[in-house]
């Protein structure tokens, strides 16, 4: 199973990477200031919002399908990509016809169809990436979707920023629609055989491996580590304005240098990776990412946070990419895109229980000593890193 070259494949996993972060950048930041142009009432948007993670729940389930369903004879991956690409860009394209106010259950049913198309594109290209890539270039596979990933976040939520100031909510839903369109003919480069072989055939024995006590401590530390550290980051602008003072407009440019440091965490971590191996490359990610939040409750200034922020986009970067690396390992491939979605659902649930964490820590303590006990819980997870490879040690 391969695309026409290995530099088509790695365009179609940075390319829909990209793709995602566009949409994730959306959803998260500026779906809510689109409906308030409406005057939709923020009871209703946290309606919206809740709703649109459904189908971020069931991409479990997607993967599953994938896995065991060679959808109408064109495989297993690809005619999903295709389709999620597709609906994804048919709903953004969509979205400037309708009301949000007048034809609320509408826009509800399109939010909900455009993550469903994400959902499906994302968890079936992670499950391409496992079955076509050989285990010494995972590293470089995931940091380019890390990178792909980042890099969207910071191009496009300055584009929509830009364009959302002047009014023109319907580019940015075709320009969005139009990215994912894009992507559909690298999509249909990609080839497989009508036939998996045995090694790669949907089995109910392969879900076996959700039993390995290795692959059980490794979904323990999936869950501190974005608990963790995506907690540290989204309280990074709050600090920065209320103690050191940096006017909001200003926020968004150490924003940005988060992202570029993200980029070159995961374009720079996944050779790394693939070179010193993962035990040392989680290892040295565990320990620059603790570094540099705990720099962050130490920093003295927001001249010197400038370094700071960058180093930690970096070290952020360079932990993602080793991570998803690893979660590519434990997968086995005849179920690999369910067992990668179950992998990053568990990481889902870190994020979310380090929101409310993260808030109770700053209101009891403040910013500072909250940074310290999130740096610290990082650093505790050492343990968990050397018994997950003591467990497994076909894992190097």
């Amino acid at each position: 199973m391969q695309l026409a070259s290995p530099y088509r494949r790695l365009a179609l996993f940075g390319t829909v990477y990209f793709v995602e972060g566009a949409v994730l950048t959306y959803f998260s930041t500026f779906n809510t200031i689109y409906l308030r142009t409406f005057d939709l009432p923020f009871t209703r948007i946290g309606i919206v919002g809740g709703i649109t993670l459904i189908p971020f729940v069931l991409k479990i389930f997607v993967g599953l399908l994938s896995d065991r369903v060679n959808l109408v004879g064109l495989g297993h991956r690809k005619p999903y990509i295709v389709l999620g690409l597709v609906l994804q860009s048919a709903a953004f394209l969509v979205f400037p016809l309708i009301d949000p106010v007048a034809q609320f259950p509408l826009f509800v049913v399109l939010c909900m169809l455009a993550a469903l198309g994400m959902s499906t594109y994302d968890t079936c290209t992670d499950g391409f990436s496992i079955d076509v890539t050989p285990e010494e270039e995972r590293g470089v596979v995931q940091g380019i979707m890390v990178g792909g990933r980042a890099l969207s976040a910071v191009v496009i939520a300055a584009v929509i920023g830009a364009l959302s100031q002047r009014g023109l909510w319907s580019v940015v839903f075709a320009g969005i629609g139009a990215l994912g369109l894009l992507t559909v003919p690298l999509a249909l480069l990609a080839r497989e055989p009508q036939v998996r072989p045995p090694a790669r055939t949907f089995s109910l024995a392969a879900f076996r491996s959700l039993r390995d006590w290795g692959f059980a401590l490794f979904l323990v530390l999936g869950l501190v580590y974005p608990l963790t550290l995506w907690s540290a980051n989204g309280m990074t602008g709050a600090f920065l304005n209320e103690v050191l003072g940096v006017r909001l407009g200003r926020v968004g440019l150490y924003t940005s240098v988060f992202g570029v440091g993200t980029v070159l965490g995961g374009l720079v971590g996944g050779p790394l990776t693939d070179r010193i191996g993962r035990r040392g490359s989680l290892v040295v990610a565990l320990l620059l990412t603790s570094a540099t939040v705990f720099g962050l409750a130490m920093l003295p200034s927001a001249g010197l946070g400038w370094l700071v922020v960058g180093f930690f986009g970096i070290a952020f970067g360079y932990y993602e990419t080793v991570y998803m690396t690893m979660g590519m390992d434990f997968c086995d491939p005849r179920i690999a895109a369910f067992m990668f979605a179950f992998v990053m659902a568990v990481g889902n649930v870190g994020i979310g229980l380090g929101q409310p964490l993260s808030g109770a820590l700053d209101d009891a303590v403040g910013f500072r000593w909250m940074f310290a006990v999130l740096a610290v819980l990082n650093l505790l997870t050492l343990p968990l890193v050397y018994g997950v490879f003591r467990l497994r040690e076909d894992i190097e």
